[in-house]
């Protein structure tokens, strides 16, 4: 069974270990983020702390890096490639390329997201 990214009720109930043998289903979800978790990646500097947030959102939505930005709760969603993975997630390993920088949601998974405890979890295919 597979779980489908948008159908809750097909995720799986998390346990130790499940990440070693998938094939990076969270990693095809959207990423908020929060100002601290771009400053970790590097993608904003601390100076940037002390500006206005709209400017900011502005600009990393014209690099490419952010796709919306939410001015209520002052969360940024980081743009997908076209195929829905993160822009660090390597295509060939399907493992995050900033996994030491990696911003808190993601670190918190399963934890925290659309339905904690559980995770979207997609076995690797097995090779014959």
């Amino acid at each position: 069974m597979y779980a489908d990214i948008n159908n809750l009720d097909t995720w799986s109930r998390y346990k130790s270990g499940m990440c070693r043998d998938c094939v990076s289903a969270c990693c095809t979800m959207p990423v908020e983020v929060k100002l601290s978790d771009l400053i970790r990646l590097g993608i904003a500097d601390e100076f940037e702390l002390g500006e206005p947030i709209k400017s900011v959102a502005k600009r990393l939505m014209k690099d490419g890096i952010v796709q919306h930005f939410n001015f209520k709760s002052g969360r940024f969603t980081l743009a997908q490639r076209i195929n829905g993975d993160c822009l660090y997630l390597d295509a060939k390993s399907r493992l995050c390329t900033v996994y030491e920088q990696r911003p808190d949601t993601c670190r918190n998974h399963p934890q925290i997201g659309p339905k904690p405890g559980y995770c979207a979890f997609t076995p690797t295919p097995q090779r014959r």
